[in-house]
Order: structure tokens, then sequence, then C-alpha cells
């Protein structure tokens, strides 16, 4: 704790400097005198100390103040007391500030500070991930003029934050994102951007599959019911009449029941799987079955039909999931091209990895639609594939299938030329030959 100078202590330290020269300027005869030469060396000795003081504040990097003298010393070492003190609260605060980027940063949304007139005060890295933001380049611009959006704009300006805007992203027109202003300490404002491409994704696939299933389920039902209301209790119709009746009705409730069977298998493998149950599946004798079936399917439509298999390259997976993505995609094959084509199925080893193709040259699929064709219910021709029995589901199936064995369904198509679906496994999943 250092000193506090009082001003008895300042009047005493005087009444000693001057009373000795007073004395001394008596006895020579010369008090005025020695008492103004006094008082002007008193004035030299404390602008000297305040050019030292001046001198260590401004000049020296050092933290320690030089070594006062006389009241001086009180001052310097008061000084240096404050500095301590105005020192330990600078690292607090940026300790504090630097608990809160760092807590930004962990924060999964973007987030960025605003003074009120919008200009950009702080960001977190998602932020100029997310928004196309630089720092500090962007630091002191109005974030409005970045965003180059009029809704933003309007909204921003508009300042009533109590619904949450959404925009699409304008570096990815795929990409929706959700702004929130929150008032943030006295004159500014937060700005929480949040991805909600997903969200705005499974919303839509909730809509389209209630839509589709209501669809897919009501057709067949409504077939059925139309033939059920044609039935006399005391009579049935003529035989010709019931004959066609009970086909179509029966077609129609395998329909329904293949729907739902393949619903409820598509909600079973969207679970996830453990792969420590794993076996090993004899995919050759797998494709054999499912080659069979696929010439009893083939009958009307005779393709020529080649599968070219490596009877020694077995993989690790679940037997049933893999038989419904093998045959998903062969059976497609059949079903969506022109009578008289050529599809061959392949399954090969390609260095460490094991790969199955199946190519055809049919219509081919459009661009646009490829990156949809795994979605539920999703149909290129919607009026073809009920010609077809088609349900939607099988790619889908096929696409968790595949997520669950570490694989990806990949698709290439031309118009006009024909289509290859592929996927292939591991070497952590391929088996050493037999």
């Amino acid at each position: 704790m250092y000193r506090v100078v009082n001003k008895q202590a300042l009047a005493k330290r005087l009444f000693m400097y001057f009373l000795p020269l007073l004395l001394i300027g008596v006895l020579v005869g010369t008090p005025f005198l020695l008492l103004f030469l006094g008082s002007f060396a008193l004035l030299l000795w404390h602008y000297h100390q305040l050019y030292r003081l001046s001198d260590w504040l401004i000049n020296q990097r050092s933290f320690n103040p030089p070594e006062g003298e006389g009241a001086w010393e009180q001052v310097f070492e008061g000084i240096y007391h404050l500095q301590h003190r105005n020192r330990k609260k600078r690292n607090e605060l940026a300790d504090l500030i630097r608990r809160f980027r760092d807590g930004a940063e962990a924060v999964p949304d973007a987030v960025v500070v605003l003074q009120k007139d919008l200009s950009i005060v702080w960001c977190n890295q998602l932020a100029l991930k997310v928004l196309g933001l630089q720092w500090p380049t962007d630091h002191g611009q109005r974030l409005d003029n970045l965003i180059r959006d009029p809704k933003f704009a309007k909204y921003m300006r508009k300042a009533i934050y109590d619904e949450a805007l959404e925009l699409e992203n304008g570096h990815n027109v795929e990409q929706v994102l959700e702004f929130r202003v929150m008032p943030y300490a006295s004159s500014q404002l937060m700005v929480v951007v949040r991805d909600v491409t997903r969200l705005k994704q499974l919303e839509q696939m909730r809509k389209d599959f209630v839509a589709n299933v209501s669809h897919e389920l009501r057709t067949p039902l409504t077939v059925v019911t139309g033939y059920l209301e044609m039935l006399d209790g005391d009579a049935l119709p003529p035989p010709a009449m019931w004959h066609k009746a009970q086909h179509t009705m029966l077609e129609q409730c395998k329909r329904m029941d293949s729907l739902v069977n393949q619903l409820l298998s598509l909600s079973r493998i969207e679970g996830a799987r453990r792969q420590d149950n794993d076996k090993a599946v004899n995919v050759p004798q797998l494709l054999k079955y499912i080659e069979t079936e696929a010439h009893s399917l083939n009958q009307e439509k005779k393709h020529q039909l080649l599968f070219d298999i490596d009877r020694q390259l077995d993989i690790r997976g679940s037997e049933d999931e893999l038989r419904s993505a093998f045959s998903n995609l062969v059976f497609n094959a059949i079903h969506y091209t022109k009578p008289g084509g050529n599809i061959v199925v392949r399954w090969l080893r390609d260095n460490d990895r094991a790969v199955f193709t199946v190519t055809d040259n049919g219509d081919g699929i459009a661009a646009e639609h490829i990156n949809r064709l795994t979605e539920r219910f999703y149909r290129v021709d919607k009026a073809r594939s009920r010609t077809t029995g088609g349900s939607g589901l099988g790619l889908a199936i096929t696409k968790h299938v595949l997520t669950r064995h570490d694989s990806a369904l990949n698709i290439n198509s031309k118009l006009g030329e024909g289509s290859t679906f592929s996927f292939a496994f591991g070497k952590d999943k391929v088996i050493a030959l037999r």
C-alpha cells in the first residue's frame, strides 16, 4: 500500500526547506534574494521531476516508474498502482471478450453484431462462410449493403424483429437461411443466421409424402370400392364382368399391400444399423436368384439380359437389405426400358472395391431429374410409372440400404442413350477370394 501525500506533510516540507534559507538570508542581509534563489531552484527541481514523469509515460516501455524523490516519490508510486489496476482491469476485460468470442465461435449459427445504423462491429467465422463476409475488410460496413436483397433491406428498415426472415442464399440458391435479429447491449443488434435448408427439405418431403401416399392409396381403394358397389347382395354380375372385377380388385389390393410393405421396409432401414451384426453375403448366388426372377419378369418385353458376375466376390452386410438394393435396380431397368432393349448387369472387382452396375439403352433421364430420383414417390413420368406398377419407393430404399453399408448410388444418364446405375463397396466390406 503506497503512502498518500497530505497537506500537512507538504506544508511541513516547505517550511523546513525555506526556514534555513530565511535565517541565512537574515544573517547575510539578503533574505529575499536567498528566498528567490531557493524558490527558483525548487521550481527547476519540480520541472525536472515532471520531465522524468513525462518521459516515463510516453517514451519508456518499462512498467516500473523511475525512482522518485520527495513528494514525487508518492506521485510516481500512485501512478504505478493506478496503471497496475488499469492493466488488471484490461486483462479481465480482454479475457471476458475472448470468452465471449470463443462462445460465439462455438455456436452452430452465423453471428453478426451490428450498431444501430447496421454497421458491422464483429462476426464469427461461420458468418464469413455463410454470408460471404470478409474480415476485417467489412468492419464498419452496413450489412444491408453487403446482403443485397430487397426483402432483407425492408426487414431491417422496418425494425420489427418478432418474426424470423427466411432468404435464399445469394451464394448458393439451393440454401435457405433464417435471420433472427435481437437487440444487443444498449445500442447494438445481434443477427443470428441459421441454415434451415435441411428443415425446409424435410418439410417439403413430408408434404410430398403425405400427398403421394394419400393419392397412391386412394386410387386402388376407389377401384375396389367402385366394383364392390356394383355387387348386388342377391345376385352376382355376369361371369365375364365378375372375372374382370375380381382380377382388377386383386391387382389393386396387391398394389396397396406392396406399397405398405415398402413403406414399412423403408421406415425400418432408415434407422441406425449395427454393423457388427454383418454377415458374409454370397452375392453371386443372390444375383443368380435375381437373374431368374428378371427373366420371368422379362417375358413380355423380351429384353436382352446379360449378367456378368464374379463368382468369387462376396461382401459383408445384411442379405435382405442388399437383395432389395440389387433387385430394385435390375427390375427398374426392365420396367423402364422399351421392349427389345439391352440390359447389362455386372458384379466385378475393381482394385480393392466390389462394384455393381446396371446399364440399359432406354430413353435416359434428363439431368434435372437425376438428383431427385431417390426421393420418396418421385417419378420422372408419373403416368408411365403407374402403368408399370411402380410405387416410387424403390430407389429411396436402395439409397438408404447403401448408406447403411457405407456406399452411395451413382446415376449417369443421357436422354436417348440410356442410363447406368452403380454403387461400390470398400475393401473393408469385401471378403477374400474363396
